[in-house]
């Protein structure tokens, strides 16, 4: 049997927002749950279309693939998940009523919280390069805002000499349950944050909290071949962990300003030469310049047109990560003279008078197409 259209499964309709398309769907899966519809294969297999269809439509890239493409976009491997079957529906589940109850919901896990909860944030960095940078690759120094470790409590959060104790109110699980209705979920503890720990003694140099604000700075390598929009991740240099838990990491989202010589596409570079009518006819050597800061020799054969392109191999950008270059494309742009003085007006002339068809070949084969065209 077909599948049904996923906007229709949800009751939504194309323009739908993502919080109208996660409204629908917690509505049709409270209803077909299986734990509130036990035996009913009808209600179960409703609340697996209902999940398929929130699992594509909730993601923005599944999405757009579903509105170009329909299903045919997640078959035999296109972009997606191939049909329901290796779908978990638990995860998608959870992550809905997580929303909406708190963690826990639907088998969540259970038992004391990890040092997870307690990550620090991760942090963002935007450096801007030049693109011969970008080629060379570079080290900097950078400076930011952050927390780091409590010196004097070493992160812990509480006053030397003391330890803490245990969550008075969820008895050091770090979750609590609650009843909601048909439901028990349970949530995180909102007293100790999920740790299964509280400070009875707070440090004094950072109020308990094992962290503090601080100015730091590092040294950062920039690879060489970075492109534009690279994110590049620092594990464990984003802000501290609070009460012992792990730093966050720093992210860095490079931006390369345009070259007012060459243009890039991906490992390629790209570059614009004007050239001469009497260059252009008669042949000539140039000389350009390559993004490393040297010169590369060009031969112009004669009767080169405008437009022309010439590749140079290697002379491009490096790859990130392998030790190959890519390749300089060379356009030769035929100038023409926008001021003549006497002497050239009249070389001109005279080579109007002279000039053939075998010269201008383009030029022929356009007016015999012409006078085709009025003939007929």
């Amino acid at each position: 049997m077909a599948k049904r259209d996923y906007y229709d499964v949800l009751g939504v309709n194309k323009s739908a927002s993502a919080d109208q398309i996660k409204s629908a769907y917690r509505k049709l899966a409270i209803k077909y749950h299986p734990d509130k519809n036990a035996g009913d294969k009808g209600a179960e297999e409703k609340f697996k279309e209902a999940s398929e269809a929130y699992h594509i439509l909730s993601n923005s890239e599944r999405k757009q693939n579903y509105d170009n493409f329909g299903h045919a976009a997640f078959e035999n491997g296109g972009g997606g998940k191939s049909g329901f079957g290796n779908f978990d529906f638990s995860n998608s589940f959870s992550d809905i009523f997580e929303d909406f109850f708190g963690e826990g919901f639907g088998g969540g896990s259970r038992g004391r919280r990890t040092r997870r909860s307690n990550r620090g944030s991760d942090l963002r960095y935007d450096l801007s390069i030049s693109l011969a940078e970008a080629y060379n690759g570079k080290k900097q120094d950078i400076k930011f805002s952050t927390s780091e470790k409590c010196d004097t409590c070493k992160g812990s959060g509480s006053k030397p000499g003391h330890n803490p104790g245990t969550c008075s109110m969820c008895g050091g699980h770090g979750q609590v349950r609650s009843s909601q209705g048909f439901f028990t979920v349970q949530q995180t503890c909102p007293q100790c944050g999920g740790a299964g720990e509280e400070v009875t003694h707070p440090c004094s140099s950072c109020n308990g909290q094992g962290k503090k604000q601080a100015s730091k700075r590092i040294s950062v390598t920039i690879p060489k071949g970075v492109d534009d929009g690279t994110r590049i991740r620092l594990t464990g240099k984003g802000e501290a962990g609070s009460k012992g838990g792990n730093n966050g990491d720093l992210y860095l989202f490079v931006n390369v300003h345009s070259h007012e010589l060459f243009k890039r596409s991906e490992e390629n570079l790209f570059f614009e030469c004007p050239i001469s009518i009497a260059d252009a006819a008669l042949g000539s050597s140039i000389e350009i310049p390559t993004i490393d800061g040297g010169k590369a020799k060009i031969k112009i054969p004669a009767g080169t047109q405008s437009g022309k392109q010439f590749r140079l191999r290697g002379k491009g950008m490096p790859y990130m990560r392998a030790s190959d270059y890519g390749d300089l494309y060379v356009q030769v742009n035929t100038e023409v003279p926008i001021s003549l003085n006497r002497e050239q007006k009249e070389l001109l002339e005279k080579f109007r008078e002279i000039e053939n068809e075998k010269s201008n070949p383009s030029i022929k084969k356009f007016f015999q197409k012409a006078k085709s065209f009025w003939k007929s």
